[in-house]
């Protein structure tokens, strides 16, 4: 009786662990389908805990996305293109056009000034940082900003050259005088090409999924100093009465009025040095698109 009680027994305790493991439920063995926990990537394991990543720049390889811009600069009206060259770098052309009229009156001379704008550069675009500023360097390789002007006297009215004063013939077909009138030209374009520097805001191709952006800039071009030249021609008078009017160019009496306006363009000249830097503002919209 003993003897078969603890036999009953000793089948009681091997039962009981086995009964316990054909309840228990394992986690299947991983597929061949199903990847393996060393394949899963890293924003989906830290997806799957609640991290959310930090944002990661859009893949993009070299010269495979190009920028167009449109705005208005101090250089006049603009239009750009960019492409990129690696994640830092953009390389951008720039074109800008302007024509312009103005009458104004300077020392007695009424001015009639048409400014035509017109240069294209090349610039190397930096950006640093992830918020889109940027710095650039490059050069306008094209460059014929100038204004020219016609100017005239009307005769029997002063004039000043060199702080004297002179005055303007009334045209007289005995004598052959005509009133003082001639041209003048001031050219923006010294040095060419001229070497740009500039810093701003805004990616013409921003290395994210999105296709605007709105660039600023702000800069200087090294044009070095304006040029000048002025030409005069007609009768100049000495007095009001107009007792003593030579012809300006030829006469040899008209020599002290010659030099002084070598003298007067030399001031304006020297007053000019100054803006040897031409200042460089824009803003513009942009679009890039992928190209390859």
């Amino acid at each position: 009786m003993i003897k078969r009680t603890a036999l009953f027994l000793a089948g009681a305790l091997l039962a009981g662990p086995l009964a316990l493991t054909a309840q228990t439920t394992f986690p299947p063995e991983p597929s061949s389908t199903q990847p393996a926990p060393s394949q899963v990537s890293f924003q989906d394991r830290t997806q799957a805990i609640g991290i959310v990543p930090f944002k990661v720049d859009k893949p993009m390889p070299p010269f495979s996305r190009i920028g167009i811009s449109g705005g208005v600069s101090t250089l006049g009206g603009q239009a750009q293109v960019a492409v990129n060259i690696n994640k830092v770098f953009n390389l951008r052309g720039t074109g800008n056009y302007f024509p312009y009229s103005t009458d104004f009156t300077v020392n007695g001379f009424n001015t009639t000034a048409n400014i035509y704008m017109a240069s294209a550069g090349v610039m190397l675009d930096g950006f640093p940082f992830r918020n889109g500023f940027r710095i650039s360097t490059g050069a306008l390789i094209y460059n014929i900003n100038r204004a020219t002007g016609t100017v005239a006297v009307p005769g029997g009215t002063s004039f000043k050259l060199n702080s004297n004063t002179y005055y303007s013939a009334t045209a007289n077909s005995i004598s052959g005088a005509t009133p003082i009138s001639g041209t003048a030209t001031l050219g923006l374009h010294t040095v060419r090409p001229s070497y740009v520097v500039s810093g701003g805001w805004g990616n013409m191709i921003p290395r994210t999924s999105h296709h605007w952006a709105f660039p600023v800039e702000v800069g200087a071009a090294f044009i070095g100093t304006p040029a000048l030249a002025v030409n005069l021609k007609g009768w100049v008078c000495l007095d009001q009465m107009q007792t003593m009017c030579y012809n300006f160019v030829t006469d040899p009496a008209a020599f002290t009025a010659r030099t002084d306006l070598q003298n007067q363009v030399a001031k304006w000249q020297n007053d000019m040095a100054q803006f040897k830097v031409y200042p460089i503002l824009s803003f513009g919209v942009a679009y890039n698109f992928r190209i390859r």
